[in-house]
C-alpha cells in the first residue's frame, strides 16, 4: 500500500445508465446509448478523492467480464487500484431516466456470493499487508453470503494496525460496524434510528441519538447525512450542523460516496471537523447537481465549499 487511504469494496459493480423518450409497461422501449462508470460505495469514494487532488488505494473483489471492465474502466481514471480476483461475475446495476419528466429508475443488483475459500484467502490478503495505511474506508453493501461477523474481521485487523476505520454502509453490516467500533460512522435518519432504536427524529433527538453512539462507544465520530438539510457531525467535545446550499438536484447517485470523500480529503490534511464537514457537504451537494451516475465537477464543489464556509 503506498496510499495513507486505503478504500475496500466488497461488492462492486459496473453501473450502466441509458434514457429513453417514455417509460411504458410491456413495449419495446428505445433507449440512448449506454454510459458504463465504475460503482460501489468504495470505488466511488476514491473516484471523488482523486477528482480533489488526493490519492487512494482502491482495493475491491474482482469477477468475470464485467470484473474485468471495471478494472479498465478504474484504470482510465489513473487509480491505483488492487482487485481481488474472484470467480463469480462483478455486478452490474443499471440506472435509466425517463426523459419526459426526468424521474430516474435505479435497479441494483444484489452481486453474486464470494465463496469461503475466496473469503479465507481476502483476509489472509489483509492481514499480510506490509505498508499500514493511516485511514481505512469500508463503503458500500456485502455481497449476499458475506456475514456482518466477516466484516467485523476486516475492521478488527485493520484496528489491530492502528488504522482510523470510516465505515459507510447500511442494515446489518452498519450495526456490526457499530458493535466492533470504529473512528467513523456516517448513517442516514433512518439508520441512526434503527441503530440506537429511537423514532421521528427530529433536530434536538437527532443530536442525541448520535451521541449515544459516541458515549457508547461505538464510534469516535458519528456524521448524520440528512439530504437536503445537509448533515450533523457529533464527537466528545463537537456538535456542528452544516446546512446544505439550495441547488437544482439532478440525480442522488454517488451522493452520499461524494460526501464521505469530502470528509476524507480534509481528515488527510488534518483539518478540523467543521471543515471536513462542510467539505462533505459541498462534495455531495455537488454530485447531486451532475446527471446519470456521474460525479461532481470540482469546480462546483469549490463553488458551494465557499458559499458553505461563508455562513
Amino acid at each position: 500500500m503506498t496510499s495513507s487511504v486505503l478504500t475496500i469494496t466488497l461488492n462492486p459493480s459496473v453501473d450502466k445508465s441509458s434514457s429513453v423518450e417514455r417509460i411504458v409497461p410491456e413495449q419495446k422501449l428505445r433507449c440512448e446509448s449506454p454510459v458504463y462508470e465504475p460503482g460501489g460505495g468504495g470505488i466511488n469514494i476514491s473516484r471523488a478523492l482523486k477528482r480533489l487532488g488526493a490519492d487512494a488505494e482502491t482495493l475491491f473483489l474482482s469477477g468475470g467480464r464485467t470484473g474485468a471492465m471495471l478494472e479498465d474502466l478504474l484504470l482510465k481514471e489513473n487509480l491505483k487500484i488492487e482487485a481481488f480476483p474472484v470467480m463469480e461475475e462483478t455486478r452490474e446495476n443499471f440506472i435509466v431516466v425517463d426523459s419526459s419528466n426526468q424521474q430516474q429508475y435505479r435497479f441494483g443488483m444484489e452481486g453474486n456470493p464470494v465463496s469461503d475459500q475466496e473469503q479465507t484467502d481476502f483476509l489472509k490478503f489483509l492481514e499480510e499487508i506490509k505498508t499500514v495505511p493511516e485511514i481505512v474506508v469500508i463503503s458500500g453493501s456485502l455481497p449476499p453470503n458475506i456475514s456482518t461477523n466477516y466484516l467485523k474481521k476486516i475492521i478488527s485487523n485493520f484496528k489491530n494496525k492502528g488504522c482510523k476505520i470510516i465505515v459507510d454502509t447500511s442494515g446489518e453490516a452498519l450495526q456490526a460496524a457499530a458493535e466492533e467500533s470504529v473512528f467513523l460512522l456516517k448513517p442516514n435518519l433512518g439508520e441512526l434510528a434503527a441503530l440506537t432504536g429511537n423514532k421521528d427524529l427530529d433536530n434536538v433527538s437527532v443530536q442525541d441519538a448520535a451521541y449515544e453512539l459516541i458515549s457508547s462507544k461505538k464510534a469516535e465520530v458519528v456524521v448524520v447525512s440528512m439530504g437536503s438539510k445537509g448533515a450533523f457531525l457529533c464527537s466528545e467535545n463537537e456538535k456542528i450542523w452544516v446546512q446544505a446550499p439550495l441547488i437544482k438536484v439532478r440525480s442522488t447517485v454517488g451522493a452520499g460516496d461524494s460526501m464521505v470523500a469530502g470528509m476524507v480529503s480534509v481528515l488527510m490534511k488534518k483539518g478540523s471537523y467543521k471543515e471536513m464537514l462542510q467539505m462533505g457537504v459541498a462534495c455531495g451537494s455537488a454530485t447531486t447537481m451532475a446527471t446519470g451516475t456521474g460525479l461532481f465537477k470540482k469546480e462546483n464543489v469549490d463553488y458551494l465549499y465557499r458559499l458553505i464556509s461563508a455562513e
